[in-house]
């Protein structure tokens, strides 16, 4: 028997972007190629997500693959790792990576843009909590 479309199938996408930070990736990756998001709960610039080059970053066992980001035009995924602490924090919420104008943190690539990458939250409803792959490892889409 086929499934409804509508209803919602498999593990949930823990981290989205919007058109923006969408369009924002497709110029940073043609500028500096594969791309990775860290997000910590440090100093520099808070909470905000940063954007490194794939790699340029190094990640470990205090850090959780949330998810990789699918973007129309850009040919491999962005890993979007957070901090375990941080993740311990925000494990009931669902993360969006949001551009908005201002400057950031030096050492993330959008900094010269005179925009910042942002992450807007939510909370997860009993349904998507319930699909939550936990540390997660799932994928998002973005167009």
């Amino acid at each position: 028997m086929p499934t409804d479309s509508t209803e919602p199938t498999g593990p949930l996408a823990r981290v989205a972007l919007t058109t923006a930070a969408a369009g924002l990736l497709r110029e940073l990756t043609g500028r500096h190629g594969p791309l990775m998001f860290h997000q910590s709960g440090g100093c520099c610039d808070g909470s905000a997500p940063m954007c490194y080059q794939l790699g340029e970053f190094r990640t470990g066992a205090s850090d959780v693959l949330l998810g990789r980001l699918r973007v129309d035009g850009v040919p491999e995924p962005v890993p979007f790792w957070i901090a375990a602490d941080q993740y311990a924090y925000w494990s009931h919420t669902h993360l969006t990576v949001d551009v908005v104008p201002g400057r950031g943190s030096g050492f993330s690539l959008e900094a010269p843009e005179g925009v910042r990458f942002l992450i807007r939250s939510r909370l997860l409803t009993e349904e998507e909590s319930a699909r939550s792959p936990g540390q997660g490892t799932g994928s998002s889409t973005s167009t």
